[in-house]
């Protein structure tokens, strides 16, 4: 059992029970970590109720728009503060309207939006929230973490895949690892380390609406060896980086797919 006793953790990206940052968290406090959540203003009461749910001071959560670098650092030093240095950082926030996602909702009637039309102040407020995010906490976290303190953020291989319906938010994606593995390179001094969890498809309340995703949970069934995954086990692999166990482990992409990643093609038994 890893013992995270005295720690301290910030996390980005908690929306309700059902997000994998909200997993992870339940998991650091079981760990003994002392949790502090940043929520966004239509998930205030979600959050806060999660909070009190886990037995925790509603203090330890705050309002922040990660494009904001005011309020990241009003944040990040309310948890220094309150708690002392941060040990570990979740960076668990992504955002796209249908437009940058090239998809729809269920029910919607309205074409497909195609990718060669995605419009570029869409794609670069996405990009802000989704990827640029990450190196603005990291900046403003940097004086406040501790020694051998760990970053982790979550992305999917459709940085490096193509997934349909997924449209700009992969070009987020490959962005967001390319800064992760720069950031791990510029914390070598303070021996910090940054990695990222490429997690398969999670069915979320923001990913559940999206047409095409339970076709695509389908296909993993068949596809990934172990088949498909919850947000538990993303939940699982992160405490190992929000541990001691990864100490020696940076700028590292961790599939936590089931393998759907390794596969070309479906093996179906034939009958």
């Amino acid at each position: 059992m890893i013992n995270n006793t005295g720690k301290v953790a910030a996390i980005f990206g908690v929306r309700n029970e059902e997000s994998i940052a909200y997993n992870i968290a339940v998991k650091l406090h079981q760990s003994g970590c002392k949790i502090a959540l940043s929520y966004v203003e239509d998930t205030r009461d979600e959050v806060l109720y999660l909070l009190e749910k886990l037995g925790l001071d509603t203090k330890l959560a705050m309002q922040v728009d990660v494009r904001d670098e005011a309020q990241i650092s009003n944040f990040l030093n309310s948890v220094y503060n309150t708690h002392g240095p941060i040990d570990y950082i979740l960076h668990g926030v992504a955002f796209a309207n249908t437009k940058v996602l090239c998809s729809n909702f269920l029910g919607s009637k309205e074409p497909i939006p195609a990718y060669i039309d995605i419009p570029f102040e869409d794609l670069m407020d996405s990009f802000n929230i989704s990827a640029y995010s990450l190196l603005r906490i990291a900046r403003v976290a940097e004086r406040l973490l501790q020694k051998n303190a760990s970053i982790l953020t979550l992305t999917y291989n459709a940085a490096n895949r193509v997934i349909p319906q997924y449209g700009g938010m992969a070009i987020n994606k490959a962005a967001l690892e390319n800064i992760m593995l720069y950031l791990a390179s510029y914390f070598r001094n303070k021996q910090v380390r940054v990695n990222a969890i490429s997690a398969g498809l999670v069915m979320t309340t923001s990913s559940g609406g999206i047409n095409g995703v339970r076709k695509m949970r389908k296909l993993g069934k068949y596809l990934a060896p172990l088949g498909n995954i919850d947000a538990g086990d993303v939940g699982d692999a992160a405490l190992y980086y929000f541990s001691d166990l990864s100490k020696k482990v940076s700028g590292n992409i961790h599939f936590v797919d089931g393998g759907f990643n390794i596969m070309a093609v479906p093996v179906i038994d034939e009958e």
